[in-house]
């Protein structure tokens, strides 16, 4: 961009364009209601200079590119004049043809809007274009025929086509010229815009037979320094006399015209009269030659009616009046025309829309941007008048901007109240233009204003805290959850990481524990969980965003270990001594239900899976012991015979709730002796009754029978007795006891009393209903067949086992003190609660449930 001063061609030029101010004395710049203007001739090359506007608007011209000092103008307007930023010079960027810019006003100038940021700043100026001649006159024709009667009478007057020039003031056309005759003489007619016409007087009468044609030369003369002319050569041709010339009814007519007429609307009806008759009466109209073009583009005149009709499109806002010349006259031989002026006058029409020019400023706007900062400069035009060039403008509801007023029809767009980019992220602003007139135009545009993020939010989680559950023995490094927040920020103030908060757990730093990926959110374990020393632990994690200053937030994550059957049961009563098997005593004259002892165990797991089951794995008789399933008690099922061994082995398996379920077994050595030592069992918390102290008789005729009887003797014995039990099974299945309820226990020497004193009775729960208790198959040898039958609480038990109130008696010759005590079988239900610091007691309590069973036999006879 050139400065306009200096050497060379631009100094050059800058010097001529100076010098043509002087000489036309344009005014130094000065603010005018706000603005300045200028001056400048028009046809100016390239970079001549036109104003310093750093130094007219006193800006610091070392900072006006930074400010992006800049002129503002419509979208799709040439740029005719530029800024120098280096220096704020106002230059041309282009040539300005006067003529093509402001066409034909008077004057031409060149609003320009001057935009200056931080901070914003707007000014005003004007450049007025200054017409140089450098248009010459020219007539529409080289040539032009005008025809005269002979009969005109002196003085009368022919108009003649008028010469135009694009310059205006006093470069346009000044004056006409007419070569010397002795004829004619010209006379330069004023219009009301000021342009000039001539007219042709005739000074002498005009005899046709001496001459017929008479040439004069027409010039037409300009105002410009130097003089610019251009000739037209006038041909008259005397015609034969026409004694009478058309009449218009006035020399002057004036009508109105709304601009938005469509073509073919009558503008006026002339009338003109002729007093000939025949064809010098009849008249025809035409416009005259002095008409400008543009007129004959936009009305049409109907030769034979005088009728004016408008043919092309008005427009107000480019020409709001114009000037019409018709000429009429007759068909008769050397017709006369005569002329009229017809002025046509527009009227406005609300036909243009107001235009909306946005130029933005600061676009995207920080959601933290305070109430007033300005977002964009907004210009509306309307090139209609009056009523219907004022406009108003306005933004669309709910949007927390407004628009302000700075100048005539120029508007800033700003803020009313703090933004939330979470919110909203983009603003869509309507913005609405309106005019006053009646039916009112408006015009909408829309501005888009992004609203950029400030780390305004601080992470949040997607849950308040985490509880996880983890299998124990897990692996290390697996994944045991995830945790996962949300930023409403975005892009780098959203970036969220993970990290786990300094802490220990039972004495060791957290981090040996878990760790946790710092994107994802996943943790992991780092070491295998063991529930037994560790069942629940917690943490805090740590969401913080990237942004500046960062912002974070902290969630507690509580870590639950879950057991895992991973302990079997271990035994801790009877413990063998010196690494042997347990042994036990059992006197002989033990009854059924009879407590040898009770097997404890402890398992280290919780819940089921501490949950202990015992069950008779081994045994040298299965019908002779059992185990309760769920208190370990070791009983006699059922009286020793003669023929039993004296040696029972059994093994016990202790088996837990798991899955899959862990077991452990206990061998024990029970030996059936005639009377009870004075010993110490293996049971190590079971202890003899004192009835097994005291010798019976029974015990002394069980020992006298086994060393008298042969071998021979025992095998008939056990032949006979198997034949029993098989018929009294029979008649057991014909009374409906099934063979698990039932036992045919053949007795040694039983005594009547105690068979008439035994019962068996069943006491059920409160609320319940008795069953029957006794089922005495009749006929065989005397025997007991017990029928259990139990209430309808009893599907509720998880397990059912008959167990004595009192330990049984060695010494049966006390039938009272049997009936007195009564032996009570119960049944125990025992739930053991997920505690691995549980240890049975040493009596295997039963417990929740106890139900009373009195012994009640007969004889089979009854």
């Amino acid at each position: 961009m050139g400065t306009g001063a200096g050497s060379g061609p631009w100094g050059q030029q800058f010097l001529r364009s100076l010098l043509f101010l002087l000489l036309a004395g344009a005014p130094a710049p000065s603010p005018a209601s706000g603005q300045l203007h200028y001056a400048v001739p028009e046809e100016l090359e390239h970079g001549a200079f036109v104003a310093n506007l750093g130094e007219d608007l006193g800006l610091d011209v070392s900072t006006l590119s930074a400010r992006r000092f800049r002129i503002v103008s419509q979208a799709g307007a040439r740029q005719h004049l530029e800024v120098n930023l280096e220096n704020g010079i106002l230059f041309v960027n282009e040539r300005i043809d006067r003529e093509e810019v402001c066409e034909a006003r008077g004057t031409c100038l060149l609003h320009l809007q001057l935009l200056v940021e931080s901070p914003l700043e707007l000014y005003r100026i004007e450049v007025e274009v200054l017409d140089i001649n450098d248009h010459a006159p020219t007539f529409p024709w080289q040539e032009y025929v005008l025809e005269v009667a002979e009969s005109a009478v002196l003085g009368a007057r022919f108009p003649l086509e008028s010469a135009q020039d694009p310059d205006v003031g006093t470069n346009s056309v000044h004056t006409y010229r007419l070569s010397p005759n002795s004829f004619f003489s010209l006379e330069v007619q004023t219009r009301s815009d000021t342009s000039k016409f001539a007219e042709l007087v005739l000074e002498r009468a005009l005899d046709r037979e001496q001459q017929r044609v008479h040439r004069v030369l027409l010039t037409a003369v300009d105002g410009g320094v130097p003089e610019r002319s251009g000739t037209a050569h006038i041909v008259v041709t005397v015609l034969d006399a026409n004694d009478n010339v058309p009449a218009f009814d006035q020399p002057s007519y004036s009508v109105s015209l709304p601009e938005n007429a469509p073509a073919g609307t009558l503008v006026i009806q002339l009338n003109a009269t002729d007093l000939d008759e025949g064809p010098n009466g009849e008249i025809e109209y035409s416009f005259s030659g002095h008409a400008p073009p543009h007129v004959r583009e936009l009305f049409h005149i109907e030769p034979r009616s005088g009728q004016v009709l408008l043919k092309g499109t008005l427009d107000y806002e480019r020409v709001s009046l114009h000037e019409l010349y018709v000429q009429a006259k007759d068909r008769g031989p050397s017709a006369v025309a005569v002329h009229c002026r017809v002025l046509v006058h527009l009227l406005d029409v609300n036909d243009n829309a107001p235009e909306v020019t946005l130029t933005s400023v600061s676009t995207p706007v920080l959601e933290d941007a305070p109430p007033g900062t300005v977002i964009a400069v907004i210009s509306v035009l309307d090139r209609d008048s009056g009523d219907n060039g004022h406009v108003s403008c306005e933004v669309g509801p709910d949007v927390p901007f407004e628009l302000r007023s700075s100048f005539h029809n120029y508007y800033t767009l700003v803020t009313t109240q703090a933004l939330d980019r979470e919110v909203v992220p983009e603003y869509n602003i309507s913005i609405t233009a309106q005019d006053m007139g009646s039916p009112a135009l408006l015009t909408r545009s829309t501005l888009t204003v992004p609203v950029s993020d400030v780390n305004d939010n601080a992470p949040r989680f997607l849950q308040p805290s985490y509880s996880v559950y983890v299998m124990e023995n897990n692996a290390p490094g697996a994944s045991i959850c995830s945790v996962s927040a949300l930023d409403p920020d975005c892009q780098q103030n959203a970036y969220l990481s993970y990290s786990i908060a300094d802490g220990h757990i039972h004495g060791m730093p957290v981090g040996t524990y878990v760790s946790i990926n710092s994107d994802s959110g996943h943790m992991y374990a780092l070491r295998s969980l063991d529930y037994e020393q560790i069942r629940s632990f917690q943490i805090q994690v740590q969401a913080q965003d990237a942004g500046f200053p960062p912002l974070s937030t902290n969630v507690t994550v509580h870590i639950f270990v879950l057991d895992q059957n991973d302990n079997a049961p271990v035994i801790v009563s009877p413990m063998p001594r010196n690494g042997s098997v347990a042994t036990e005593l059992v006197p002989r004259s033990a009854r059924p239900g009879y407590l040898v002892g009770t097997v404890s165990a402890v398992d280290a797991d919780a819940g089921l899976n501490s949950r202990l089951s015992y069950q008779l794995l081994q045994a040298t008789d299965f019908t002779l012991f059992s185990v309760a399933p769920d208190t370990g008690e070791l009983r006699t099922l059922r009286s020793f015979l003669e023929q039993d061994a004296t040696r029972q082995q059994l093994v016990v398996q202790v088996r837990d709730g798991g899955q899959p379920a862990l077991s452990a077994t206990v061998s024990l050595l029970l030996s059936v002796v005639e009377t009870m030592p004075q010993t110490l069992s293996d049971f190590s918390e079971f202890s003899l009754p004192p009835e097994a102290s005291s010798s019976s008789p029974l015990t002394l005729y069980l020992l006298v029978s086994l060393g008298s009887i042969s071998f021979t003797f025992l095998l008939a014995i056990l032949i006979l007795t198997a034949i029993r039990c098989r018929g009294e099974r029979r008649s057991c299945q014909g009374d409906s006891c099934s063979p698990p309820r039932c036992h045919c226990c053949p007795r040694s020497r039983p005594s009547s009393d105690g068979l008439k004193t035994s019962n068996l009775m069943v006491q059920p729960p409160a609320g319940t209903t008795a069953a029957t208790c006794l089922d005495v198959p009749g006929g065989g040898p005397p025997g007991y067949c017990y029928k259990v039958c139990l209430g309808p609480e009893s599907a509720q038990s998880d397990f059912m086992f008959l167990k004595p109130c009192s330990p049984p008696r060695n010494n049966e010759k006390d039938p009272g003190k049997l009936s007195r005590t009564g032996q009570h079988l119960q049944v125990s239900k025992q739930i053991k609660q997920p505690n691995t610091d549980w240890l049975p007691p040493s009596t295997q309590r039963p417990a929740l449930k106890r139900y009373q069973i009195q012994h009640c036999g007969s004889r089979g006879s009854g």
